[in-house]
């Protein structure tokens, strides 16, 4: 029985954060889009193909993590110890893909700002040039 219910842990526990490493990924890069063009000055080949990397690195570090520590080392005996067992695994997952999601964020504006610097410099050397 103990089997039987680690093996439905499993089978709950994969779909489970495939979807929603797919889910936050979904989310985060059809809305990262206009970050991207910004970024680019509106270059939107590389944009796109930007976040299209960004994107498959997200997959493969958030799913690379998720099968890492997918190991379910506890005896689990009833639904209960099931429910609790897939509760922590899963609410673990969840606080890290959010912990990813703010960071990729948080390059989204870095990248954000050093373009609009770039593009500041670039204006006032244009300036102080027609100006000479």
């Amino acid at each position: 029985m103990k089997d039987a219910l680690n093996f439905t842990a499993y089978l709950i526990y994969l779909p489970a954060v495939i979807f929603l490493t797919w889910y936050v990924a979904h989310i985060l890069f059809k809305n990262s889009r206009v970050f991207m063009n910004d970024i680019f000055g509106g270059k939107v080949d590389i944009a796109l193909s930007t976040n299209k990397l960004f994107e498959t690195g997200f997959y493969l570090l958030n799913l690379g993590c998720a099968f890492l520590v997918m190991d379910i080392t506890y005896d689990i005996k009833d639904s209960r110890s099931l429910l609790e067992v897939l509760s922590a695994k899963l609410g673990g997952f969840s606080i890290y893909l959010g912990i990813m999601l703010f960071f990729n964020l948080y390059l989204f504006f870095r990248g954000r700002r050093i373009a609009k610097q770039k593009a500041k410099q670039a204006e006032a050397l244009k300036s102080t040039g027609s100006l000479a």
